[in-house]
């Protein structure tokens, strides 16, 4: 008995829909060999446990905390923000969210940097944004300037092949710049030199939970030098000889490396093998740097000042892309004892495209769990794995 045409169709679009997904299955190779190809949520993401405030002592806001209090029990720190004039309205959203979840109990300061004056509307605006202090200050020429060993010829080459290569920001000179400022420079700006932490804003990010707690306080009372929320990997074109000048300056001072240091996260090569053959050793694993809570003797020790002058006159910052981050990151993983290294996993916070957003009634406003809101690929970019696999989540 013939089959009805209708019945025809309907049996060769269901053939060719079940054949359209299948290939849709399969047709996608990774890109990357290995392990960390893994397109997808870490097992167990922690930040889908019940998320409390780290251990005690922890020190409220009360009257103290006023803003117009000389006497306050606020401890030497600022908001950091290094912001230009046209992002005022980026850093207007950054700043409500922090005072709103944060700041407005504690009312520790802001200071803004630039390396041009700031407009009488940006000044006028973010004083109104915060009932704290405001401290707006030009970055000195000499901190910002490409250094005069920096062969402009040569730059302009690395820049081509940056662009070449798909390097974010491979070609600008300002970024380069902003780099090696963030990297090496900005805690030896006068204004800062009588203070010792500070909580790094950058404009366009976000803030979820109500933090109860004085932060900067805490980071003191528990011997900590450093809290992340996000943990990614870097381009390893952008960092091609990083590491390999990292070890020769290791090589040439052997006593730096703390005895309970983080190597392993540094150098790890299981879980993206191809990203640490391409960085020449490095796992190219960081803490990211646009939220940054720490304390700037470490940067102003020895250990580290003469690892930033290395650094900067090997020229990297400039005929590559090294970032303040992986410089910030890799230093604190071989210089410092990696317990004194803090996971903010209570501070709800989003710099687009990824997420730290905890579990806790105290977070409203982002997803729990959400690692990024972006392409599925984005997930093989967390490094938090490597860093709960070595150090713990603490």
């Amino acid at each position: 008995m013939a089959i009805p045409r209708p019945l025809r169709a309907l049996a060769i679009v269901t053939a060719f829909l079940f054949l359209y997904l299948v290939f849709q299955i399969f047709r996608r190779a990774p890109s990357i060999p290995g392990p960390g190809d893994l397109e997808q949520e870490l097992p167990n993401e922690p930040t889908l446990e019940d998320t409390g405030e780290p251990p005690e002592p922890l020190h409220r806001a009360d009257e103290g905390y006023a803003a117009d209090n000389p006497n306050s029990p606020r401890i030497n720190a600022t908001l950091l923000a290094l912001v230009r004039n046209e992002e005022l309205g980026d850093m207007i959203s950054s700043m409500r969210d922090l005072e709103r979840t944060w700041n407005s109990k504690f009312n520790y300061p802001w200071t803004f940097f630039n390396d041009v004056p700031f407009s009488d509307d940006f000044i006028r605006l973010t004083r109104a944004a915060t009932n704290a202090t405001c401290n707006y200050e030009v970055i000195p020429e000499e901190h910002w300037a490409v250094p005069n060993w920096i062969n402009s010829d040569l730059f302009d080459e690395s820049a081509k092949m940056l662009e070449e290569q798909e390097i974010q920001y491979g070609p600008l000179v300002s970024y380069h710049q902003m780099c090696r400022w963030n990297s090496g420079m900005f805690y030896k700006h006068p204004a800062l030199k009588d203070i010792r932490y500070y909580w790094r804003v950058e404009p366009k990010v976000h803030f979820f939970c109500e933090i109860d707690y004085d932060v900067f306080r805490w980071m003191q009372d528990h011997n900590k030098t450093y809290g992340f929320t996000i943990n990614l990997y870097d381009a390893p074109q952008s960092i091609p000889t990083l590491w390999p000048e990292t070890k020769k300056f290791i090589a040439a001072h052997p006593e730096y490396k703390h005895e309970n240091n983080a190597e392993e996260w540094v150098v790890d090569s299981k879980r993206r093998p191809e990203h640490n053959m391409k960085a020449n050793g490095y796992s190219t694993c960081h803490f990211w740097s646009n939220f940054e809570i720490a304390d700037m003797e470490f940067w102003r020790s020895k250990a580290y000042e003469d690892y930033f002058e290395h650094l900067d006159r090997a020229g990297g910052f400039f005929y590559e892309r090294w970032g303040d981050a992986p410089v910030h990151s890799i230093a604190l993983g071989l210089f410092e004892d990696k317990n004194k290294i803090h996971w903010f996993r209570d501070i709800g916070y989003q710099h687009i495209p990824y997420f730290n957003c905890p579990k806790s009634p105290k977070c409203k406003g982002c997803v729990t769990g959400r690692f990024t809101d972006g392409e599925r690929f984005l997930f093989k970019e967390d490094c938090r794995p490597n860093w709960f696999k070595y150090v713990g989540m603490d």
